[in-house]
């Protein structure tokens, strides 16, 4: 009975402690926000049609915070697309924001001389613009938007596997409202893995959802994005480039004074 006894009590005690030792991962990310920080992170992306062609990019970067889990600022990586590496540092994603690109199709259109090219035109600011439409819709860097996620979801010890409408994350999410191609279908449905640190933060999210027909080229073909993070709440400096290397104008079909309205 003793025995017994002890090994009850050394039982409740461990899920007391394991049940302890569970962090609230909405809580976890809110203690890491803050001004000038943000998250490292790698991405790959494979876009599938049917069962043998596919077009896979990766990415790698670092974005800055605010105070709700709004992107400030971006700086990021992009390889294995058609035109070569790129490269985009942008501020904000709205009225007032910039960006800059580097490489890819744009680093064809650089007067000689210039490495950047600079934009404050509203449209293009958004960050599946910038970035591109194979890049993640999930931030979990917004609270709200990690809220959802859970609420959609089942949890299993470190994972939380769910689905989610572009309409569902739109309402929750500021990054995902500035997502282009949120607004094709509202109904598309995104499912997701979210996989949790023992401290509960995110360190990877998985998404895939299939392009609804009339878009194009992407009619009907599947998006698979695999993002892992690390390093939250650590300092991210941003900087602009050097202006020097920077223009606002590209040269297009021998004209090299083209360029957006402001």
């Amino acid at each position: 009975m003793l025995a017994i006894l002890v090994a009850c009590v050394a039982l409740l005690s461990g899920a007391a402690s394991a049940q302890a030792g569970t962090k609230d991962p909405v809580q976890a990310l809110k203690a890491v926000l803050g001004p000038g920080e943000g998250v490292h992170f790698t991405e790959t992306t494979t876009l599938l049609d049917g069962a043998d062609e596919r077009a896979e990019r990766r990415r790698k970067g670092t974005f800055v915070f605010d105070a709700k889990g709004g992107v400030e600022a971006l700086d990021v990586t992009t390889t294995g697309g058609e035109h070569g590496p790129e490269r985009v540092i942008g501020f904000n994603h709205d009225i007032g924001g910039t960006g800059y690109q580097s490489g890819g199709l744009v680093g064809k259109w650089l007067k000689k001389g210039k490495t950047w090219w600079k934009d404050s035109h509203q449209l293009h600011l958004w960050h599946t613009e910038l970035l591109g439409y194979d890049e993640q819709l999930v931030n979990p860097g917004e609270p709200a938007t990690l809220a959802a996620l859970l609420k959609n979801g089942r949890r299993s010890g470190d994972t939380v596997t769910g689905t989610i409408t572009f309409k569902q994350l739109e309402r929750v999410s500021r990054w995902a409202e500035h997502a282009t191609h949120i607004r094709w279908d509202s109904d598309t449905r995104l499912g997701y893995t979210v996989t949790l640190t023992s401290s509960g933060l995110v360190s990877r999210v998985r998404s895939v959802f299939t392009f609804p027909d009339g878009v194009d080229e992407l009619s009907g073909r599947t998006l698979h994005v695999d993002t892992r993070y690390d390093r939250w709440g650590g300092a991210v400096s941003i900087k602009v480039p050097d202006p020097r290397r920077t223009t606002s104008e590209l040269c297009i079909e021998g004209h090299c004074n083209w360029r957006l309205p402001g």
